[in-house]
Order: C-alpha cells, then sequence, then structure tokens
C-alpha cells in the first residue's frame, strides 16, 4: 500500500498558486521569484502534488500564537 504524504498528519497544507496569485504574491511583497525560498523538485510533497518546476507553493501551518501562519517555496531542480 503507497503511503499519500499530503495525507500524513505530520504534513502540512500544500497548494500550488496560479500564476496570477503567483503574480500578486510577488507585487504584495515586492521581491522577485529568485528571493523566495526554494523546495526541490524532487520532493515527495511536490511530486505529490504534481508541480512543475517554477511553480510557487503555499503552505499552510497551524499556529499556537497566529492560528495559521503560510510559507512560500519556489520549485526548483537543485
Amino acid at each position: 500500500m503507497a503511503l499519500n504524504v499530503l495525507e500524513h498528519v505530520l504534513v502540512p497544507k500544500h497548494e500550488i498558486l496560479s500564476e496570477e496569485e503567483k503574480k500578486r504574491l510577488l507585487e504584495t511583497l515586492n521581491i522577485s521569484e529568485k528571493q523566495l525560498p526554494k523546495i526541490l523538485l524532487n520532493d515527495p510533497v511536490v511530486k505529490a502534488l504534481g508541480a512543475k518546476e517554477g511553480d510557487v507553493i503555499k503552505i499552510t501551518r497551524k499556529s499556537p500564537t497566529a492560528g495559521k501562519s503560510f510559507y512560500y517555496r519556489l520549485v526548483v531542480k537543485s
């Protein structure tokens, strides 16, 4: 039986941003795509999502102080 990493209790919610969402994020933060933290294309979660190089992934984590916190990662080859 194969494990779906996206359903594991320790893996926070991951989702691929649309091109419009990606553009808005970069404008809001006033940064370029290359300034985002990276996540590798061969990461198990990236593979499970079917993300491709250049996609931006939004990670939603539960926080005891903030309720929810959002992190963004740029998918790269290496």
